[in-house]
């Protein structure tokens, strides 16, 4: 069976929101320091790899990411994180507070996106990776929730299946194929395992 194109996934280095667990999306914060050594920690791994298409999110720590790794990525709004809406910026206390037993897969929402928009957004990020040739790579630096939710999506799952996916910040993911199925080659590789397995 002839190889199909294969998806990495970065998740951008740390901010301070991420650290403190804040819900991010729209809010356009920077990189700490920590997250900028993060993700030149990165650089190697990548840069020992081609890639026939590169994309990032629109926003700064995205971008940034992908900047320290040594990439200049074509930018796609499909790549923005999950729109939380009037939840942008809260913990998951302060979230459960008003709605108990919330998570970011079950909603509700309030003036953000639905799961299903998110899903869209993921399938045509899929599509543009298995519109490359056999056997190339396609790159692309974004957030925790949209990258967990095109993850479920690689594999024909559900979006909120996404829940399944521990993500970390600056950690290398590569979604791929097994015996002609969608399959998950590696998830949540931080660097110093990288330099190890991909090398």
């Amino acid at each position: 069976m002839p190889e199909r194109a294969a998806l990495w996934l970065v998740r951008h280095g740390q901010t301070e929101w991420s650290a403190s667990g804040r819900h991010t999306s729209r809010t356009d914060v920077p990189l700490t320091p920590h997250g900028e050594e993060e993700a030149r920690a990165l650089s190697a791994s990548l840069q020992a790899r081609r890639f026939e298409l590169v994309l990032s999110s629109p926003r700064q720590r995205a971008l940034r990411t992908a900047e320290l790794a040594g990439f200049r990525p074509e930018i796609d709004e499909d790549l923005a994180e999950w729109d939380y809406g009037d939840l942008e910026g809260l913990t998951i206390d302060q979230i459960r507070a008003r709605y108990p037993g919330w998570t970011v897969w079950t909603g509700p929402w309030p003036g953000g996106e639905q799961a299903t928009q998110v899903a869209a957004r993921a399938d045509r990020v899929v599509q543009r990776a298995l519109g490359l040739p056999g056997g190339t790579k396609a790159l692309v630096f974004a957030h925790g929730h949209i990258l967990r939710a095109l993850a479920a999506r690689w594999l024909r799952l559900a979006a909120t299946e996404g829940r399944l996916l521990v993500l970390g910040t600056a950690t290398l993911s590569e979604l791929g194929w097994e015996h002609g199925q969608p399959a998950v080659r590696c998830w949540n590789m931080p660097a110093a395992a990288l330099a190890v397995t991909f090398l």
